[in-house]
């Protein structure tokens, strides 16, 4: 995923980050959806998990809660998603 200047902008603003590696569905998107909860809007959270259905659960959950993704990248069989709270 290519970055534009705001999101590298706020890749350099990570409030939080949630290390998840080990755990499959649904434990990942459960604990993110629970750290976004407690996040003002407009920070910045980052994901790392080697779920293997990860990336289209993020997607989906994204795409329907209005919480974008800043990045989401693969790499050795692990992925590092990047989410910033929606704004009000």
């Amino acid at each position: 995923m290519r970055n534009s200047p705001e999101i590298a902008h706020g890749l350099a603003n990570i409030a939080r980050e949630l290390d998840v590696r080990g755990y499959n569905c649904p434990i990942p998107l459960m604990r993110a959806k629970k750290a976004l909860a407690t996040m003002q809007p407009g920070q910045v959270l980052k994901i790392i998990t080697t779920d293997p259905g990860a990336e289209i659960d993020f997607k989906v959950y994204c795409e329907a809660s209005g919480n974008p993704i800043l990045s989401l990248d693969e790499s050795s069989n692990t992925f590092t998603i990047v989410i910033a709270k929606r704004q009000a």
